[in-house]
C-alpha cells in the first residue's frame, strides 16, 4: 500500500508538498522526504506527533534515542503501525528555529509499477528564508496561576532578575 500525505508548512503564505510512501517505510524514512521535499539539510533535530482532528498534540516519535522509553525512534517505527489508527501527525524540524508542518495522509493506493517511493507528487509555494515566528499560548481554562506553588513563583522571580 502506498500512502500519499500532504504536508502543510505552518507559514502565512501557502506553502505544502503532497508525498508518497510505501506503508512499511519507517518513520526516518518519511523524515528525509519531508527535509528533501522541502530543501532542509536533513541534520537537525526532528519529532512527529500523532495528532486528532483538532491537531492537538498527541504521543511522539523521535529522530535520536531521547532516553525516555515512552517515546518511540523514527528508525524503529513503521509508518502503517501508526497510520492504522490517525490521519493527521504533526511534524517539527530543527528545534532552535521550529519549523513546524501539519500532516495529513489523503489517500491511499497500490504500487504503481515503476515508481520509487519516497516520490515527491506535487510542490506547491517557496519555503521561506527563515521559519516563522511562533506565538505559544493557552486558553483561559488551560491555565490557571493556583497552579504554580509559592516555591515556583519564588523560582521564577530570581531568574527572571538575574
Amino acid at each position: 500500500m502506498i500512502y500519499h500525505f500532504r504536508l502543510i508548512l505552518d507559514t502565512k503564505e501557502d506553502v505544502f508538498r503532497d508525498i508518497a510512501l510505501d506503508e512499511t517505510d519507517n518513520f526516518e524514512d518519511f523524515h528525509n522526504a519531508i527535509t528533501q521535499a522541502f530543501g532542509f539539510g536533513g541534520s537537525e533535530m526532528a519529532i512527529f506527533y500523532e495528532s486528532d482532528e483538532e491537531w492537538k498534540q498527541g504521543d511522539s516519535i523521535s529522530l535520536f534515542d531521547i532516553g525516555d522509553e515512552s517515546v518511540r525512534r523514527m528508525s524503529d517505527t513503521p509508518l502503517n503501525s501508526v497510520f492504522q489508527h490517525i490521519s493527521k501527525m504533526l511534524y517539527v524540524y530543527d528545534f532552535l528555529n521550529l519549523w513546524t508542518f501539519f500532516i495529513e495522509l489523503i489517500e491511499t493506493d497500490e504500487p504503481k509499477p515503476g515508481n520509487t517511493y519516497s516520490m515527491l507528487i506535487y510542490s506547491h509555494g517557496d519555503v521561506p528564508e527563515e521559519a516563522p515566528e511562533k506565538t505559544f499560548s493557552a486558553d483561559k481554562d488551560e491555565w490557571n496561576d493556583d497552579s504554580l506553588d509559592e516555591n515556583d513563583s519564588d523560582n521564577e522571580t530570581e531568574n527572571t532578575n538575574t
